[in-house]
Parts: structure tokens; C-alpha cells; sequence
């Protein structure tokens, strides 16, 4: 952006204090002047002895040296204060580097200012905290872009390779073949649809209205509950009336997601899946527990990174794309919400989410 040139911030303020002591100079000579010479006649005064001085002659001694007392006194004003101007806005100065070094794509610098906590300090210390935010947004988003790089061109590297032997031999073309590219650009689509649905969450483009979570708890047992039973998972959802505000679509989906994960990652046979809602503490609670693998606690703490799937980076019957969890984190942040995951005892997760209540 184009903008007129103009004086700098260190010279207004030399020119600021310089101002400051000629107007303290002026008034104090203005006050000698009200209190002192003002009551000194004028005419000239004779009496016996030395001579008195009238105030013409005080006025002819006084002048010029505080005409040169004004005059040093601007002159150390403009000295100091440009010293003082620089002293003052030094911090700023290591502001404004760290900023260019920040465009310049250096987000690993930090200020680091010392001294007290004042105004230039607290300054830096939140230039900091933003630095090192972005540092690690950036470092998120890229490592996110190469995982979704990474799974997006296994699909597609199969779905080439099928057309290859397609358009190599046309007798080749079998109902499996057809089903089995159907399948691989089904799972390409999955990906690029939660892919989207993720920078939605993020981006928080969406309508808020009230929303009971257990009427959400409801409808996604009962979208899953064919697959619960395929597998041989028991659905138990219970809780009262949870009412919170955001997007239903996006609170579905975040429902949705953990049932979904509840039930695939879970004992080969009689798994279970708890759901139950709540309102605690003022908070509208979610909780969705299942049996399965124990897992440690260090494990637990990867799962809502993109394409993080259980204890191994695969690909397996009904796994999804790697993205619920982190789905289920960009839609509870979205809805300023917070998502908990702890191992249970018994094996498997408890995911706890929490979204704010509304009487």
C-alpha cells in the first residue's frame, strides 16, 4: 500500500520533548515575570547610596541570557529527546525485524524481549506466542498436505492402473474389475468429501441453531446400527435432553463419526459401544466409550491427527479415510467445544466432547 511520506515516530517524539522543555522554559520566565519583575518600578529610582536598578535595567540584564538559556535548552531537548526516542523505542525496532523476518516466511525467531513486564514487553511476549502459533499451524498444514497428497494418490494410482489394463485389453473387463474400480474411486470421493468438510469445519462457514445432541446420538445409532450388527457390536445409547447451538449437519457429522469409529475399531466379536449425553457443569457433554485393544496413552494422544488410524497407518476393511477424528476436533473447535480421548482400563477409548449448553 501507497502512503505519503511523512516524519518519523522517533523524530515526533524528539520534537515532543524539545516542545515540552521550551513551553516549561517560557513559563517559567512568564512566572518570574508575574511574580518578581512586575512589582519593580519603572521610572528610576533615587535615594541616597548605590544606585537601584529599575526594571528596564533588570529586564536589559535578564533577556539575553535567557535568550541563550531558551536557546541551549532547545538544543539539549532535540539532543535528549532524540536519545531518549531511541532508547524508548528500541524494543519496538526488534518488533518490527521479527515482523519482516516473519513475512520473509522466518516464523522460528523470537524476540525474546528481557527487562520488565511493561507495555513494549507484553508486546513482544504475545508477538511471540503468535509466532510460535503460526509456526505451528504452518508445520500442521504441511504435514497435513503431504498425508493428503500421500492417500489421495494410492486411489488414484489404482484406479490408473486398472484403466491401463482396461484400455489394454478390452477382455480383460470383468464385473470384478468394475467393482473393484468402483470401490477405489468410492474411497478417493470419501476422502476428498471429508477433506472438504474438514476446511469447512475450520474455516467455521457455517449457521448456528439450537440443537439437542441426543436427538444426534439418536439418529446416528440408528444410521449405524446395520453396521454395529454386521460386526457384532452392541449399541447402547442412553441420556437426557443436552441442548447446545452450532450446525446440526456438522454436530451429525461429529456424532456420526465417533459411533462410526466406536464400532469399527472394536473386538472382532461382542464389542460394545456406550453413547450418552449430558449436561454438566453448565457444559453440553458427549461421551462415547467402546471395547477394543488397549492402547496407551501416548497412542491415544496421535488419533485426532489427519490419517492417524489406530496403531498402524493401514488401510482396512471399513477403516474410512483417517479423518474422523480430526473431523470430530475441527467441528468441536468450530463450535468453541473441547474433545478429550483417554484409553479405558479394559481396553479401548472413552471420547469425551464438550460444546457450550444453552438453558
Amino acid at each position: 500500500m501507497h502512503r505519503m511520506p511523512g516524519l518519523s515516530v522517533r523524530l515526533r517524539l524528539t520534537l515532543s520533548y524539545a516542545g515540552f522543555l521550551m513551553v516549561a522554559g517560557v513559563l517559567l520566565l512568564a512566572v518570574v515575570w508575574l511574580f518578581l519583575l512586575r512589582y519593580v518600578p519603572d521610572e528610576q529610582i533615587t535615594r541616597p547610596g548605590p544606585a537601584v536598578p529599575n526594571r528596564g535595567d533588570l529586564v536589559r540584564a535578564f533577556v539575553p541570557p535567557a535568550m541563550w538559556a531558551l536557546f541551549f535548552l532547545l538544543l539539549f531537548g532535540l539532543l535528549g529527546g532524540w536519545i531518549l526516542a531511541g532508547r524508548m523505542l528500541a524494543p519496538l525496532t526488534r518488533i518490527t525485524d521479527a515482523t519482516r523476518r516473519a513475512a520473509n516466511g522466518s516464523l522460528s525467531y523470537r524476540i525474546e524481549l528481557e527487562g520488565r513486564n511493561d507495555e513494549f514487553r507484553e508486546l513482544a511476549d504475545s508477538f511471540d506466542a503468535m509466532l510460535a502459533r503460526l509456526e505451528a499451524m504452518v508445520a500442521e498444514q504441511q504435514r497435513f498436505a503431504a498425508n493428503a497428497s500421500h492417500e489421495l494418490r494410492t486411489p488414484l494410482a489404482i484406479t490408473q492402473t486398472l484403466l491401463e489394463v482396461a484400455r489394454n485389453d478390452p477382455n480383460s473387463v470383468t464385473p470384478e474389475l468394475i467393482e473393484r474400480l468402483h470401490a477405489v474411486n468410492a474411497r478417493a470421493i470419501g476422502l476428498t468429501e471429508a477433506l472438504l468438510l474438514l476446511s469447512r469445519a475450520d474455516q467455521r462457514s457455517f449457521t448456528r441453531e439450537p440443537v439437542d445432541l441426543s436427538l444426534l446420538a439418536d439418529e446416528a445409532t440408528e444410521t449405524l446400527l446395520l453396521i454395529a450388527e454386521q460386526r457384532g457390536v452392541t449399541l447402547e445409547n442412553a441420556g437426557d435432553v443436552t441442548p447446545t447451538i452450532g450446525s446440526r449437519a456438522l454436530l451429525l457429522q461429529l456424532t456420526t463419526n465417533l459411533v462410526h469409529n466406536a464400532i469399527v475399531h472394536n473386538l472382532t466379536e461382542r464389542g460394545s459401544v456406550w453413547i450418552n449425553t449430558g449436561v454438566r457443569d453448565g457444559r453440553a457433554v458427549l461421551t462415547v466409550e467402546n471395547t477394543g485393544e488397549k492402547l496407551t496413552s501416548g497412542l491415544v494422544a496421535t488419533l485426532t491427527e489427519p490419517f492417524q488410524r489406530g496403531t498402524e497407518r493401514i488401510h482396512t476393511d471399513g477403516a474410512g479415510v483417517g479423518l474422523g477424528l480430526a473431523i470430530v476436533k475441527s467441528i468441536a473447535d468450530a463450535h468453541d467445544g473441547t474433545l478429550a480421548l483417554e484409553p479405558r482400563a479394559d481396553g479401548g477409548i472413552r471420547v469425551t466432547v464438550e460444546l457450550p449448553s444453552v438453558a
